[in-house]
């Protein structure tokens, strides 16, 4: 009987807690941190299994991200997570500049230094896991040092927002890899973040924060017009 795929990907639900929405956060979670390539495959029994929960949570939490754009209908009983198009990613582009320019710029307010020594730490992680060419803990990482930024604005509903734009690129952040790795783009960026906090300089921090997605713009441009040409 062959493996799971999804097994060395996620970690199962704990059985006491209410299934229903845990099941869809942690799908979510899954393709926002870009677990998931473009064009990756997911059934409603390859989930519940790897989630550890019955089919009944599972498919409810495919039903919402098939509403929220994150995933599409590849078949019977078969979900596929989607190719970006160039328009989609322009206009998903433009309005992270703004939601995540405006986060990270109230942030500074609330930032603690204990929320900054979180912040360096996970940059260590990314460090590391670059240099062991780890993509996916490089992704995860990535993920939580955003999203721990933009929570710091204490806008709930802004940081919702971002999230459902994070649906929508955080699969085709994987191709930022192996380039990303070399040339240290991002590493660059969140240490501007990092220096910005410390300075408390909200402008710093924004601006940071707005060439890290004009790199990621850059280089995810690039593989959608060589992935058109191979069309």
């Amino acid at each position: 009987m062959s493996q799971n795929p999804l097994s060395n990907i996620v970690e199962p639900i704990a059985k006491t807690i209410s299934l229903g929405e845990v099941t869809y956060d942690r799908l979510k979670d899954i393709i926002i941190r870009g677990a998931f390539p473009p064009n990756k495959k997911l059934t409603v029994r390859s989930v519940a299994d790897a989630l550890g929960v019955s089919t009944t949570p599972a498919r409810d939490a495919i039903n919402r991200l098939l509403s929220e754009g994150a995933l599409v209908n590849a078949g019977p009983k078969t979900v596929v997570i989607p190719v970006l198009t160039k328009e989609v990613l322009e206009e998903v582009t433009a309005t992270r500049l703004a939601l995540e320019g405006l986060a990270a710029e109230r942030a500074v307010a609330n930032i603690s230094d204990k929320d900054i020594a979180s912040l360096a730490r996970l940059q260590e992680v990314i460090n590391r896991s670059l240099d062991k060419n780890d993509y996916p803990e490089v992704l995860a990482a990535n993920r939580e040092f955003h999203f721990l930024l933009y929570r710091r604005s204490n806008w709930a509903r802004l940081v919702s927002l971002i999230e459902s734009l994070w649906l929508q690129v955080g699969p085709s952040l994987n191709v930022l890899y192996p380039e990303f790795a070399v040339n240290r783009r991002g590493v660059s960026n969140h240490m501007d973040i990092l220096d910005g906090l410390r300075e408390r300089d909200a402008q710093k921090v924004r601006r940071a924060v707005e060439q890290d997605l004009r790199d990621g713009y850059a280089r995810l441009e690039r593989f959608l017009e060589e992935y058109d040409a191979e069309q």
